[in-house]
């Protein structure tokens, strides 16, 4: 009973050993994993502090030698040896690479690219001068409608059509001179038309724009900073509407006027930097005085001009543009009317007789490729004969009624 007694009663987990007392049993596992830790500890410390990448396993460095020709390696090393520009030299190797159409726009060159592939001579690359003219818009010049932003006349009475207008350059000698100015307009519509009249044509060359084309300020913007002044096409109404349609916003003869002044605004409104605006068509707007009075009358209160193009007999333009006082003149020469390079030139001739006799005149053309290589190739010549190529604005500067 005792024996059984002693089972039953002594503490679980003690052996009969140490039922006359306690004694220490080292634990194991915690001395090793400490150890352990040690170790790994004392491993890193070395790697951190000793100069060998190899964490002391046993290496051999080799030399590789280059399998480029002795010339080729000498080649090598003096182009590695050359110092680099400053700009270069900078700039870390992993910099990010511009594609030529962001190299372009950020530098302000423009390249005309000929459609397929053509000959290193049918590449046109111009680099812009100092000649850009007043930034636009000008913060005085600027009225905001719901349409977007119209030009105004100045708190101070600076008008666009001044602020905005090319000056005019004259010949070294200083000499009187005949003086031409062509307006080359049916811009920012097609993108290398408009690119290629921008690069190509001499920067006295005023350009006209339509409202309808989907990056006017790019275009526009490029064309001013060339130096080329900008004028803006209003399309107005032909004899044969709606089957010739200029398009949309067209001002039209039974339109109230009110509604014409509305179309007027919406199409000032799709850029700025204009000195003025030109006809598109509207060879039965331009012969309506009732019509074309309240149109004129905006233009010119808004502090710009009118250029009637020429294009037709009809127009009254000149007449009504006096009576309501807004800057107006017409011009002398179509160009391209008949779209042929020998055609262009004998209109190009009569352009500079008739600056010769009356000294100012004024054409106007169509961005057609024809036209402008004619136009391009002919002011090159024109100093050596003492003519003199202005912008359209000198003719209104002058206070010139035609």
């Amino acid at each position: 009973m005792d024996a059984v007694s002693n089972d039953l009663t002594k503490p679980l987990g003690i052996e009969a050993s140490a039922a006359h007392g306690w004694s220490y049993r080292p634990p194991a596992r915690q001395i090793l994993a400490a150890a352990l830790l040690v170790g790994i500890s004392i491993l890193a410390l070395y790697v951190a502090f000793v100069d060998d990448p190899f964490g002391g396993e046993p290496h051999a460095l080799v030399p590789i030698e280059s399998k480029l020709s002795r010339p080729e390696a000498d080649m090598a090393n003096a182009r590695e040896a050359a110092p680099r520009p400053p700009d270069v030299a900078q700039q870390p190797d992993t910099r990010q690479r511009a594609n030529a159409g962001e190299v372009e726009s950020a530098s302000g060159v423009s390249v005309v690219r000929p459609d397929g592939v053509g000959p290193p001579p049918s590449l046109v690359i111009k680099v812009p001068t100092s000649s850009a003219l007043t930034p636009a818009p000008d913060p005085r010049l600027i009225e905001r409608t719901r349409n977007g932003i119209l030009p105004r006349i100045g708190p101070d009475g600076a008008r666009p059509a001044e602020v905005y207008a090319r000056p005019e350059a004259a010949l070294p000698n200083g000499a009187p001179v005949a003086r031409v100015a062509v307006v080359v307009g049916g811009l920012g519509i097609g993108h290398a038309a408009t690119a290629a009249a921008i690069s190509k044509l001499p920067a006295a060359v005023t350009l006209a724009f339509a409202p309808y084309g989907s990056d006017l300020d790019q275009h526009v913007t490029r064309a001013r900073e060339d130096g080329h002044e900008v004028m803006l096409q209003a399309p107005m109404e032909p004899f044969d509407f709606p089957d010739n349609d200029p398009g949309p916003h067209t001002l039209t003869v039974d339109a109230k006027a009110q509604d014409n002044i509305e179309r007027l605004h919406w199409v000032m409104a799709r850029f700025t930097g204009y000195v003025g605006l030109v006809n598109f068509m509207g060879a039965k707007l331009t012969a309506h005085e009732t019509a074309l009075a309240p149109i004129l009358r905006e233009i010119g209160e808004r502090g710009l001009v009118f250029l009637d193009d020429g294009s037709s007999a009809r127009s009254l333009a000149g007449t009504v543009g006096a009576a309501v006082r807004a800057p107006t003149v017409r011009a002398d020469v179509v160009l391209d009317t008949v779209a042929r390079a020998d055609a262009i030139d004998q209109e190009l001739e009569r352009l500079e007789q008739s600056a010769r006799r009356r000294g100012l005149a004024i054409a106007t053309a169509s961005a057609l490729p024809v036209t402008i290589d004619r136009v391009a190739r002919w002011a090159r010549t024109l100093e050596a004969r003492g003519v003199l190529l202005v912008p359209v604005s000198s003719a209104f500067l002058q206070g010139a009624q035609r």
